[in-house]
């Protein structure tokens, strides 16, 4: 049972470290501060330094990290790989956002952004022969590092020793002091002085020496395996701790401190630099100190382009002489762009924002940029300006009703120059015109989007656009209807908001929609509705009386389609409920059955023509009084 739970630790284990990566660099070191001459023991202030790249984000990665771990544990040892004290916990005591920027004009801008974590405390060890290793390890380095495999999955070590009494006990240990995010270009030589300071004014030489792996996923107190520390990280060939970025010349360190080289391939690359200390009068050896950088490789190479618009219009609505003056080129951080307008002066600016410029009078004017005049990724650009301001496009509007005439009216100026043709589009389909004045009717309501467009002799072109809302009544008065004398009818009107009906004749009401008509003569009333915008339209309604309550049918009809008599129907007078309308043929046959008196029977019988003859039908219905009305009779088909 334990050695299957000890499997399923470790197969977790495993995935964490292969992906709790962050650290990309660091370096760990100390300073006596005091000696206890009552305890025998020195105090120790141990710093550890750790680095990681601050634009890099975990996203969704489970494990990884993209903070600093606080707090972390260190291991002291002795010379022997014994452990001297219990793990110690470092906190953060300070952090260093470090930027660096390329800024050449001949380059394309390039940012590294990097952060630094300072981790501090203190120790007390009694001095001993061969002095003790003060050790940190950690998986996982940073990814896709460019001279490391897989470097998600390879750790970090970093040490420092304190000599024992057979040397110097009190000794202050040499460290590298200046912290920045260096941006190194390809193809492009670059010098670094990455000198080291050592408090006590030891002697210092430096070398590239091989960057070491080790360290769990987590900073358990067991994580940090004992000294010797010489396990180094898996470099792909042909790179090593000696030659970390090839290039030609190779980067290499002198016994200053200074860092040069000429890489020529793209990528983060982690490099080791060792610096060993040596008392200057005994010229004895200290120690050796190891601090792990990364240098990002960018391609800086840059086409430098001026490029300016062949023809500027001003075109703006005043007849102001300024004119907006963009710049489209492509060039470094710092370049300059010296600028020719044609008038007489000229002027300098540094960035690529929108300026302008004021001429004394209008005019077509040649215009010339030149970025970075002076240095050799020169490139300049030229074009014209054609300085005639002041043209305003407009246009208004009279009539907004569907089915009447709507004028627009072009009330575009031109101050210094003349406009030339004025198309519109009237916002239908193949609906255009030009001209000063258009005179349109929309056949209905709706928005419609009218542009006017303007062309000048001075090659400024302009456009004015307006969402034209038109209105629209649809007057509805209803359908003719035969009533019986004294009989009352609600009139329904639709289509609008006002109403006035014409002649007044026994309406209770003749100003709304839905007046109540008490008359006795045949009338034909006109319905006028208007809405609140002014636009009208006109419907009738034609009223017939008969002696009643009846129905009236007729006894013949001729479905031949010359228009009159095609259809045999009843006319209902005083009648308020239909219940069945049916025609019988000689055989008894139903061949027809509605109560729409409106449509009445066309002469087929399932889609086909009926036989000339004598047909017979019944009805039945309610009058206004509530009784009930039953008839029959015969009507005859004629062809």
């Amino acid at each position: 049972m334990s050695k299957f739970l000890l499997l399923v630790f470790g197969c977790c284990l495993i995935h964490v470290v292969a992906v709790a990566y962050h650290i990309i660099g660091g370096e760990i070191y100390y300073q006596t501060v005091a000696y206890n001459s009552v305890t025998g023991q020195y105090r120790y202030l141990i710093t550890l330094k750790l680095y990681r790249d601050a634009d890099f984000t975990c996203g969704d990665r489970q494990g990884c990290l993209d903070r600093f771990e606080n707090p972390v544990s260190v291991n002291v040892y002795t010379a022997s790989g014994q452990r001297a004290i219990a793990p110690v916990l470092l906190y953060i005591q300070e952090t260093k956002q470090l930027f660096d920027t390329l800024k050449n004009p001949c380059l394309t801008p390039q940012t590294q952004h990097l952060e630094a974590a300072f981790y501090r405390d203190t120790i007390e060890l009694p001095p001993i022969y061969g002095g003790y290793y003060v050790a940190y390890q950690r998986c996982c380095r940073g990814e896709k590092l460019a001279n490391i495999y897989n470097s998600e999955q390879e750790g970090s070590t970093y040490y420092t020793t304190i000599p024992g009494t057979e040397s110097r006990p009190n000794n202050n240990s040499a460290y590298f002091s200046k912290d920045v995010a260096i941006v190194i270009c390809a193809d492009f030589a670059f010098r670094y002085d990455y000198a080291a300071t050592d408090p006590d004014g030891d002697s210092l030489t430096y070398s590239l020496c091989s960057a070491l792996t080790g360290g769990a996923a987590r900073n358990e107190s067991n994580a940090t395996n004992p000294p010797p520390y010489d396990d180094i990280v898996n470099y792909i060939p042909p790179y090593s701790g000696a030659d970390p970025m090839g290039g030609a010349p190779v980067i290499s360190i002198d016994n200053k401190g200074l860092l040069t080289g000429t890489p020529n391939r793209v990528g983060k690359f982690v490099v080791s630099v060792c610096v060993t200390e040596y008392d200057r009068v005994t010229k004895k050896y200290i120690g050796t100190h190891h601090k792990d950088i990364l240098l990002t490789v960018f391609s800086c190479k840059s086409a430098v382009r001026a490029n300016l618009q062949d023809i500027l219009n001003n075109c703006t609505d005043t007849a102001d002489l300024r004119v907006a003056i963009p710049n489209f080129s492509n060039a470094g951080f710092t370049s300059s762009y010296y600028w020719n307008f044609g008038d007489g002066t000229d002027t300098i600016t540094y960035d690529k924002k929108v300026f302008y410029h004021a001429y004394p009078d209008t005019g077509s004017y040649p215009i010339k940029l030149v970025v970075n005049r002076g240095l050799p990724c020169v490139d300049s650009s030229t074009g014209t300006i054609n300085n005639y301001p002041g043209l305003r496009a407009g246009f208004t509007v009279t009539g907004i009703c569907a089915g009447e005439p709507i004028i627009l009216r072009d009330t575009s100026s031109y101050t210094y120059g003349n406009i030339l043709t004025r198309s519109w589009d009237l916002g239908m389909p193949n609906a255009t015109a030009s001209g000063k004045q258009v005179n349109m009717q929309y056949p209905e309501g709706g928005v419609y989007t009218i542009t006017l467009s303007l062309d000048t002799d001075k090659g400024c072109t302009k456009t004015s656009t307006l969402n034209l809302t038109v209105y629209e009544v649809k007057p509805y008065a209803g359908n003719d209807t035969i009533l019986a004398r004294g009989q009352l009818l609600p009139l329904h009107a639709s289509g609008g908001e006002f109403y006035q009906w014409t002649p007044p004749y026994g309406l209770n009401n003749a100003g709304i929609a839905d007046p109540i008509l008490d008359y006795d003569k045949d009338i034909q009333f006109l319905l006028k509705v208007s809405n609140q915008q002014g636009c009208v339209g006109y419907d009738t309604l034609n009223v017939k009386y008969y002696l009643g309550p009846d129905i009236y049918i007729p006894n013949a009809f001729t479905p031949n389609g010359d228009g009159q008599n095609d259809r045999f129907r009843f006319i209902p007078v005083g009648i308020v409920q239909y219940d069945f309308f049916r025609i019988y043929d000689r055989w008894g046959q139903l061949v027809y059955s509605s109560t729409d008196f409106r449509t009445g029977w066309d002469g087929t019988v399932h889609g086909q023509t009926a036989a000339m003859g004598t047909y017979v039908w019944i009805l039945q219905g309610k009058d206004l009084g509530g009784q009930t009305v039953s008839k029959s009779g015969t009507v005859t088909l004629i062809r």
